[in-house]
């Protein structure tokens, strides 16, 4: 089969298109023909040898998938021939807290990932796609989606009403938008780019800061909230912007530390965590249960993805670079040509 594969930490363009071996799935596996996948800001980091968890070489890179099942291992049960299914992130981590055998299973990191034709999951670590979901839609559920349904709803706890401060127009924080507004919270939305804010406001956005024209984004935050300050925000910047997050988090809120879009530095210690009773909660993606119940309430709910652009799978290089232009909005996928 065809793939692609991560051997150095040169960046981008080392990534190799290779030819391997088909996977023959064991007894507790399934092997899915890829349809479909998608890219998350750490599949770029692993090609510098800049994540600090989960960073094999070499390995067929990409966590998000989604395909057609072709083979079933003996013991199998809840998935047949044709199935269209997508993967955990964890391919062991089913429910519940994480140990290190959930963490050393990250797709795409520590075991092989889906940018090939084929790819191998865990029966008990996958989940059906609803049919009214097109495989590109599915293969961006299972990093960006469940790390903002953990952020929400598994740790965060959301209630209608709440408000949700999102950074940015990536992946996570637009599913993050679609999630808090299906489930009745108020949310707020920064960019540098008015007309991303506006796209932000035809999928629900009540509030949206541009953070070029306003540098002290908390301040209009706060004044949004008349001084009360959030409930959730979904950090996503790191150590550039932690701190004017945490101003904008209410006593007693939560503050979900997901992502580095701004650097690797550790984040500093603000003040406000500790007069604001804050807590802060690393976030690293989500369980499959947390996977089910995403995708059970985006069925409910009819929420649709939103796919920024799509590469055929013999272009994957290109989706890498469109990435690292970071002029995305929503997501950015990889099909298969056949």
């Amino acid at each position: 089969m065809q793939a692609y594969r991560v051997t150095t930490a040169d960046g981008i363009d080392a990534i190799e298109q290779v030819v391997m071996d088909t996977p023959t799935p064991a007894s507790d596996e399934i092997l899915v023909k890829m349809k479909a996948c998608s890219l998350n800001y750490r599949d770029m980091l692993i090609t510098m040898g800049g994540y600090v968890r989960n960073d094999v070489r070499p390995i067929v890179p990409l966590s998000d998938g989604a395909g057609e099942v072709v083979s079933v291992g003996s013991e199998v049960t809840n998935f047949a021939l044709g199935d269209r299914v997508i993967g955990n992130f964890f391919q062991a981590w089913k429910k519940g807290k994480i140990d290190d055998e959930g963490l050393n299973s990250a797709m795409g990191g520590s075991i092989d990932g889906v940018l090939a034709e084929y790819f191998i999951l865990k029966a008990d670590c996958s989940v059906k796609i609803p049919d009214y979901l097109s495989y590109a839609e599915a293969a961006t559920l299972p990093c960006a989606a469940t790390t903002a349904w953990h952020a929400l709803v598994s740790v965060g706890e959301l209630k209608p009403n709440d408000t949700v401060l999102l950074l940015g127009t990536g992946g996570v924080s637009i599913f993050g938008l679609q999630i808090a507004k299906a489930l009745g919270a108020k949310t707020i939305i920064t960019s540098s780019s008015d007309e991303k804010l506006a796209r932000a406001k035809e999928l629900g956005a009540d509030f949206t800061v541009n953070y070029s024209t306003h540098p002290n984004w908390e301040e209009e935050v706060l004044k949004i909230t008349h001084g009360k300050g959030v409930d959730n925000v979904l950090e996503v910047g790191g150590a550039g912007t932690f701190e004017k997050s945490s101003a904008c988090v209410k006593p007693n809120g939560t503050l979900s530390l997901i992502g580095i879009l701004t650097g690797l530095e550790s984040p500093p210690i603000s003040l406000m965590t500790i007069f604001n009773l804050l807590r802060i909660q690393g976030i690293y993606v989500g369980s499959t249960a947390m996977l089910e119940q995403l995708v059970s309430t985006m069925e409910a709910h009819q929420i649709h993805p939103e796919i920024d652009k799509s590469f055929s799978f013999s272009k994957a290089i290109d989706a890498y670079h469109w990435m690292a232009q970071a002029k995305h909005f929503g997501k950015i996928v990889i099909e298969s040509e056949g």
